[in-house]
């Protein structure tokens, strides 16, 4: 959807979410939470600041529905996802899509992807 010329100015130019809901252990879908991703969210916030990426905001999100997947994440206002496990992997997303602006094709994920 585009931003209309009376749209008030952006707060943030990009938001980062990364799913930290959690289902019971065992469950059929899996979680992002049980597979680390409040860890990586936690890391991502931290690692941000730490690279001085502005106008970016590191958010947990509740459940993303590519459970799956997980940990997923998505970037907008790009509408990226990316499926991460480490820490490098997010250093690659920070620092390649964030503060680089190209996109991290190993971790992308497709619109119509059900598997890794």
């Amino acid at each position: 959807m585009p931003r209309l010329p009376t749209d008030p100015a952006l707060y943030f130019d990009a938001h980062f979410f990364v799913c930290t809901n959690r289902r019971p252990d065992g469950h059929p879908r899996g979680s992002c939470a049980g597979s680390g991703s409040e860890k990586l969210r936690d890391y991502a916030k931290a690692r941000a600041k730490e690279l001085g990426i502005r106008g970016l905001r590191v958010n947990g999100a509740a459940c993303l529905d590519r459970c799956e997947l997980g940990p997923t994440m998505v970037i907008y206002p790009e509408g990226i996802w990316y499926h991460a496990r480490t820490v490098e992997d997010i250093d690659e997303i920070l620092l390649t899509h964030l503060k680089g602006g190209g996109r991290v094709d190993r971790l992308m994920l497709q619109p119509d992807q059900k598997s890794l």
